[in-house]
């Protein structure tokens, strides 16, 4: 199976959760999904360190602390994709690469409906894991 991995980066806004998703650019994918910023690992890369230099080569933003979000396989094709989560920085997102036409902060209840929906577990993992306490440094980030 090939591996890919990104990031689910948020940001909190009053009682809202934002994540940062992109959605992959030309005209044959206008009405596809939307996507954490994910990517192959590199020969030898680990997989976070694979996310953390996918989400800056797709959406422009450095990520900085994260904990693992686990796996999930998708549906269709023979794709593990391995997500890692964490506080946003104050650096807005721009599409940074050919491979993405938008990357913006979505409030989760859009997210929800936008993102592909294999990776919708991930979303429930991070609300879980913000629950669980992982809040802590996005309080008062804005978009």
């Amino acid at each position: 199976m090939r591996q890919s991995a990104g990031t689910l980066l948020y940001r909190i806004l009053g009682d809202e959760i934002y994540v940062l998703l992109v959605h992959p650019s030309g005209k044959y994918n206008r009405g596809k999904p939307w996507s954490i910023p994910k990517g192959l690992p590199d020969e030898g890369e680990s997989l976070e360190a694979a996310a953390r230099r996918e989400t800056f080569e797709e959406a422009g933003v450095t990520a900085g602390s994260l904990i693992s979000l686990g796996s999930i396989d998708y549906t269709k094709s023979r794709k593990t994709v391995y997500a890692f989560a964490g506080p946003a920085p104050a650096q807005d997102p721009h599409p940074a690469s050919w491979e993405v036409d938008r990357a913006e902060f979505l409030a989760l209840s859009k997210a929800r409906k936008r993102l592909h929906p294999d990776q919708l577990p991930f979303l429930e993992r991070l609300v879980a894991s913000l629950e669980g306490g992982l809040r802590g440094s996005s309080q008062g980030a804005s978009t």
